[in-house]
């Protein structure tokens, strides 16, 4: 009987290694390829051509392509359409669920969104949400840890082997509809929204065609998308870590102000479904700003905010770790246990040194007589003998400043055979 219990057990240990030995087989045999690869077989030339090649022959044409007052606005404007879409649609919409939106908000923010060049809703939000279980690991797609590079532009336009990358759930987006829709066309869509829409606009508008595919199209995508991908990159490498350390996520105003109020990523990454980025009224966050007025609109609903409580809990165990560190780079002094213990008849025959004795501590005080704040006649009326009282009020109250100083000088603890109460 007990055989037959332990055959099925045996059984599954055994697919399991097998299943283990497969993947590492798998990846050995992708690292083994990826070596031999020439450098331009790494690249994906598809993404490097939307990313790079595209903004750098915009860039170039700019120099025949004369840029107007009335383009200007309008490329600025599209652009924030455009990358506000994707903080509030893509990130905290789609990958977060911090919030939720009617279908006439997820349409627009689905044609914007796709508008910016960083791919479907439903590879953005795989992607961003491996990312978040994964963080600051192999798994990680974008992850810091290889360098600003990799997680800024690297992990796009080179080849990722997709074994790598972390797993993640994404059987909410098979019941969305308009997931499932923009993911279906979203290179006509990237075409449309990207290039041609703001080409129509500025030629048909005040006939400027060549200023709206340059300015409002090319260079307006490729703006936003370097200012989306410092949220992978900045984000992670400069800044402050208010609510935890441990991940590589900091908080940076200036980040901020490049994203629409996503450089407060090391809150993010603790609170991730929190609707907000920047939780003070007066954080920069647009993005927030935004998903608030759609709220007051009834375009949106369900804002999801994490307690506050729990947020200045972190806050302040964040607040304790650094002043744990920073307290083991003091000197406090002689620890009380390692300090030797004088008998009491020995503390008060002392002739050659000068100690003092307070709470039970003695301490040597020959080189600080003549620096006592109260005058060197005080103190040395108090050596030799037990100063408890005379530090303790009963001359003068002394402050937490002048214990820290006495730290530094204590020498031994006292023993004594009598009676008194030290």
């Amino acid at each position: 009987m007990h055989t037959e219990m332990n055959i099925p057990t045996m059984q599954a240990s055994n697919d399991e290694i097998s299943t283990v030995h497969s993947v590492q087989d798998s990846v050995q045999d992708s690292v083994e390829e990826e070596n031999t690869m020439k450098w331009y077989e790494k690249i994906h030339w598809l993404k490097m051509t939307v990313v790079v090649i595209f903004p750098l022959l915009a860039t170039f044409s700019t120099f025949w392509v004369p840029l107007q007052r009335k383009t200007t606005i309008f490329a600025i404007g599209y652009s924030f359409l455009k990358g506000i879409s994707i903080t509030t649609g893509y990130h905290r919409l789609w990958s977060h669920k911090s919030f939720s939106a009617g279908k006439p908000l997820q349409i627009f923010l689905a044609l914007f969104g796709a508008g910016a060049g960083q791919g479907s809703i439903k590879v953005w939000c795989r992607e961003h949400r491996a990312h978040h279980r994964y963080v600051d690991t192999d798994q990680d797609p974008y992850n810091v840890a290889k360098g600003l590079f990799h997680s800024h532009i690297g992990w796009i336009i080179f080849k990722q082997d997709l074994d790598r990358i972390g797993r993640v759930n994404i059987e909410d987006f098979k019941q969305d509809s308009i997931v499932q829709w923009q993911a279906r066309y979203y290179w006509q869509l990237f075409l449309i929204m990207s290039y041609i829409l703001p080409t129509v606009i500025a030629g048909l508008g005040w006939n400027d065609w060549y200023g709206g595919l340059i300015y409002g199209g090319l260079l307006g995508t490729a703006i936003i998308q370097q200012r989306t991908f410092c949220i992978n990159s900045l984000a992670h490498y400069f800044g402050d870590q208010p609510y935890d350390s441990v991940k590589s996520a900091r908080d940076n105003f200036l980040v901020a102000l490049i994203t629409l109020g996503e450089g407060y990523h090391n809150f993010h990454h603790e609170f991730p479904n929190d609707w907000r980025n920047g939780i003070e009224w007066y954080d920069y966050d647009p993005t927030k700003w935004l998903i608030w007025l759609c709220n007051k609109l009834g375009l949106a609903s369900n804002l999801n905010a994490f307690p506050a409580n729990v947020i200045q809990k972190n806050w302040l165990q964040q607040c304790q770790k650094r002043l744990d560190q920073q307290f083991q780079t003091m000197t406090w002094g002689v620890p009380l246990a390692g300090l030797p213990i004088m008998p009491w008849e020995e503390y008060t025959a002392q002739k050659t040194l000068k100690l003092i004795l307070i709470e039970d501590i003695v301490y040597d005080i020959t080189s600080f007589i003549e620096k006592h704040p109260g005058g060197a006649a005080l103190i040395r009326s108090g050596v030799g003998k037990d100063a408890t009282g005379l530090f303790n009020g009963d001359v003068y109250r002394h402050s937490q400043a002048a214990r820290n100083l006495l730290s530094d000088k204590r020498v031994a603890v006292i023993k004594r055979a009598d009676t008194l109460k030290i």
